[in-house]
């Protein structure tokens, strides 16, 4: 037990996963006769730590693009959705101090999956949207210490014999090049009697 230490670090401490399947209504100006088109675009949304929940709420944009008056015209419907999603998280410990740290991802924006005309007169668009949640807080790791005396071993023979011949190529390439020094000096020389 003497050599054992407990760190206090910050770690993922809760996670949590939904899928959310909704339906929305949305009503155009124009009695549709066929939908042309849909897609989400625009999604914007923040997250925030209710208990054992984690609040997501957010907002997208239904673009659909149908055509009316007897398949003669088309139009563009746009409507601003908002949403607010609980997502319960599953804690890895019974005791972690609370925090409000939040990271967010999204597994799948939100996308339409099927849009279709009721009654008439409106559109059904069925949308999907995942999210994936993780709770950032402090835990306890505990470590195990080694004495301050303890060394990996080393392969000292290696490392030594390696400098020797690098020392030994070295003082051959020094002494090829004061000989060639000597060399130029007597070359000069003989010139200067010329």
């Amino acid at each position: 037990m003497k050599r054992l230490r407990q760190i206090v670090t910050k770690a993922v401490v809760a996670k949590g996963k939904k899928r959310v399947e909704s339906v929305e209504t949305l009503c155009p100006p124009n009695v549709p006769t066929s939908i042309l088109g849909c897609w989400v675009i625009n999604h914007h949304y923040q997250a925030k730590k209710h208990g054992n929940f984690v609040e997501v709420s957010g907002k997208f944009d239904i673009n659909v693009w149908y055509a009316y008056n007897q398949h003669s015209k088309t139009a563009v419907y746009t409507e601003t959705i908002t949403y607010r999603d609980r997502i319960k998280l599953h804690y890895r410990d019974e005791k972690v101090k609370d925090t409000n740290e939040v990271h967010t991802h999204v597994v799948q924006q939100p996308n339409c999956v099927e849009a279709i005309i009721v009654n008439g007169d409106k559109f059904q668009v069925t949308i999907e949207r995942e999210f994936l949640v993780e709770l950032i807080g402090e835990t306890t790791v505990c470590i195990h210490v080694h004495p301050l005396d303890f060394e990996d071993e080393w392969d000292i023979a290696e490392s030594s014999s390696s400098s020797s011949s690098s020392s030994s190529s070295s003082s051959s390439l020094l002494g090829g090049s004061s000989s060639s020094s000597s060399n130029i000096r007597h070359i000069k020389e003989s010139s200067s009697f010329q």
